[in-house]
């Protein structure tokens, strides 16, 4: 059971949005289920005499009974309470219940003071109704509703637990402000896929992914075209910032402008500013043109990031909550800066992906003072780079990101799950979702070439890799066998063997690397750690496979054809160095 908490300036004009057909027509027999004294409370929905305006002034009565200068102007208190899919459609007298219970805990209408505010309920539809207030008590007072969402909250999941109803995750204060009714109602109508809030919370975390310091920022934020305003102090600091997206304005023409503490908790300049004060996220020299280092290539970009992703995996298995809370904060970093870069078969997976993961990188343990210096370095690196392309060495590479950071993301649940965190563990799941749609996206092309190889590879080479697996896993590797990704693990294996590696060793390596319960293809996961760990390239050439050197001898071939044999190229693109071993 959701409650969504809102204020607005005209009783009318919401009446007649609740008691009219909707947007679409969904509305159906719009009728009072509650009010403050039902006697005085006349229902359009049902009386044929009543009408929107008779409502409208009897809700609005104590408000316009106060001086003009005593009057909110936002005086109308508005909260939809919505069941979750799934649940039983509640009866009339249900929902009636349910609305006294939620305007006695928000402070708006207390039980037994009959001085309280004047409140309705109208309900539209099986699985919600709109509770409406106007915020000024029948004695001329303001309600105390200090935290009324979260005490509206409350009292749902103990409705929930006695009734029966799917018991939702607490929250915790700690999530971004949604759209308001009006913002996703104006962006309905004039044709947004969102209201600009979340678009304009997406773009400025973008900015802030990997940004050596306050000017990149602000510069990232004009260069995704927003409107900028930087609030400044006397002396020329600036104290503060706000954004909005072109076109967006208001009745009267102005751009309606959102500062950062609006978009999300952590993106006011203070908290910004904290993020950043450890000074650029690599020991690059900055000049007044920007870097004076030339760009990572996409690929060697992702291979870095992959190292410092396997690494984050290893911090967040500790106990220390500071660190930890930075590590989140960091992959959240990761996963923008992915998100912008990635190629058009992924983007809009890892897009919901890093929304997704945004609420899990806020919660009350506090990450100020730890380091996650080495993932806003692997962000920075991945949007200096550029966009990656979905094939070849970016393609593979991606791929191998994205397997990692779906077990980071798994790591962030038992993390969160660990600690109570409930709304940021089922949002780290959600992210996990989406990154596994994506890998699935960008392993399709070079496991398929690696698949491909890894049929063409000699009976007798795939027989000894099919008995080392044995031996490495010998519960498992029947099954293993038999998975898709077994032809590309072989692949793997003989360009590892052909690159000076040991493959039994290498394999048993992999599979200590860290553990595979989590897999959804333990082929897959073993393909990407042993081209990370033994530095091998993420795709496969068909044309370069050549027969296994501890094969049989081929017979013996003419000097033409020797000379018409390809040469056998080992160029790794490789990483600095392997992980750590986990």
């Amino acid at each position: 059971m959701v409650p969504d908490i809102s204020t607005g300036s005209r009783t009318y004009g919401l009446l007649a949005y609740l008691y009219g057909p909707g947007r679409r027509d969904e509305h159906t027999d719009p009728h009072l289920v509650a009010a403050w004294i039902p006697e005085l409370a006349p229902d359009p929905g049902r009386d044929p005499t009543a009408t929107l305006k008779q409502l409208s002034d009897r809700l609005d009565l104590p408000v316009l009974a106060v001086p003009k200068d005593r009057r909110p102007a936002q005086h109308v208190w508005h909260c939809p309470v919505r069941t979750a899919p799934g649940d039983r459609h509640l009866t009339d007298a249900e929902w009636a219940e349910v609305a006294r219970r939620i305007v006695h805990a928000a402070g708006i209408a207390e039980e037994g003071d009959d001085k309280a505010c004047r409140w309705i309920a109208v309900r539209h539809a099986g699985d919600h109704i709109h509770i409406v207030a106007t915020l000024k008590r029948q004695d001329g007072r303001s309600p105390r509703r200090h935290q009324d969402g979260i005490r509206a909250q409350a009292e749902c999941r103990k409705i929930e637990k006695e009734w029966g109803l799917q018991i939702l995750n607490e929250g915790d204060g700690t999530a971004a402000q949604r759209p308001t009714s009006a913002e996703r109602a104006k962006a309905e109508r004039t044709g947004r896929a969102e209201p600009p809030r979340e678009t304009l919370r997406e773009h400025v975390r973008q900015a802030l992914a990997g940004a050596a310091d306050e000017d990149e920022f602000f510069r990232r934020i004009i260069e995704a075209g927003l409107r900028l305003d930087r609030r400044l102090a006397p002396s020329g600091d600036i104290l503060g910032y706000k954004v909005a997206l072109p076109g967006d304005r208001n009745r009267d023409g102005d751009p309606i402008w959102f500062p950062g503490s609006r978009l999300a908790p952590d993106l006011s300049l203070p908290r910004i500013r904290q993020r950043l004060a450890a000074g650029p996220p690599d020991d690059e020299p900055m000049s007044a043109e920007g870097p004076a280092l030339r760009a990572p290539r996409p690929a060697t970009a992702r291979r870095n990031a992959t190292r410092v992703a396997e690494e984050a995996v290893t911090v967040l298995a500790k106990d220390d909550d500071a660190t930890g809370a930075a590590q989140l904060v960091g992959v959240g970093e990761l996963l923008d800066a992915v998100a912008q870069t990635a190629s058009a078969s992924t983007r809009n997976e890892l897009a919901e992906a890093a929304r997704a993961f945004e609420r899990a990188t806020r919660s009350h343990v506090r990450a100020e003072h730890a380091d996650h210096r080495a993932l806003r370095c692997a962000a920075r690196g991945i949007v200096r780079a550029g966009n990656a392309l979905g094939k070849g060495e970016d393609g593979g590479t991606t791929a191998m990101l994205l397997s990692t950071m779906v077990l980071v993301t798994i790591a962030a649940i038992r993390w969160h799950s660990a600690r109570g965190h409930a709304q940021q563990a089922a949002s780290a799941r959600q992210a996990a979702q989406h990154l596994r749609a994506a890998y699935r996206s960008a392993a399709a092309v070079p496991m398929k070439a690696m698949r491909e190889q890894g049929r063409r590879l000699p009976a007798p080479v795939r027989d000894r890799y099919a008995h080392a697996m044995k031996a490495a896993l010998p519960g498992q590797a029947d099954y293993l066998l038999c998975e898709p990704g077994w032809d590309a693990l072989a692949a793997t294996l003989a360009q590892a063997e052909q690159s000076g590696h040991d493959p039994d060793a290498l394999l048993q390596r992999a599979i200590e690397w860290r553990e595979l319960e989590t897999a959804d293809s333990v082929t897959d996961v073993l393909v990407w750690r042993l081209r990370r760990i033994g530095k091998l390239p993420a795709t496969a050439d068909l044309a370069r496979t050549r027969v296994h050197p501890r094969t049989p001898s081929p017979q013996p071939r003419s000097s033409k054809q020797r000379a018409a044999e390809p040469t056998v190229r080992n160029d790794t693109n490789s990483s600095r160095g392997p992980g750590p071993r986990r």
